[in-house]
């Protein structure tokens, strides 16, 4: 085996997002962390031939690297060694959120009961 490469059996979801937030690139053909790991501000390789999440491709955080050994081998090298090309990818706007919906949630609700004077900006 790899010293910096786990492959790992399907955990809890406490063991897998601690795992996201430690590692420096995830590589997986599941499609609820090519959702997941953008948050964590992970690049991902999704190791198939196609996604579900055409817009996590659209939006810079997710590669489609496909199943072929020297595809795979290229695009993580280039995350390894390329830094620009890492903080693209990991930087990229989230298309699943930005993290702060329940702030905004909280702040809709205390303007609709007029506890607060400020309407909540749109989403974007």
């Amino acid at each position: 085996g790899l010293d910096r490469v786990a492959l790992i059996d399907p955990v809890n979801v406490d063991d897998l997002h601690n795992a996201m937030a430690r590692c420096f690139m995830v590589m997986t053909d599941s499609g609820g962390l090519q959702e997941e790991a953008p948050s964590l501000a992970k690049p991902v390789l999704v190791l198939r031939n196609e996604t579900e999440r055409p817009e996590a491709v659209e939006a810079g955080t997710v590669k489609v690297a496909g199943v072929e050994k020297d595809t795979i081998i290229r695009l993580a090298e280039e995350l390894l060694e390329d830094k620009a090309a890492y903080d693209k990818m990991a930087h990229a706007a989230n298309p699943y959120g930005d993290g702060n919906a329940s702030e905004r949630i909280v702040n809709a609700l205390l303007y609709e009961f007029g506890i607060i004077s400020d309407r909540v900006a749109d989403f974007k």
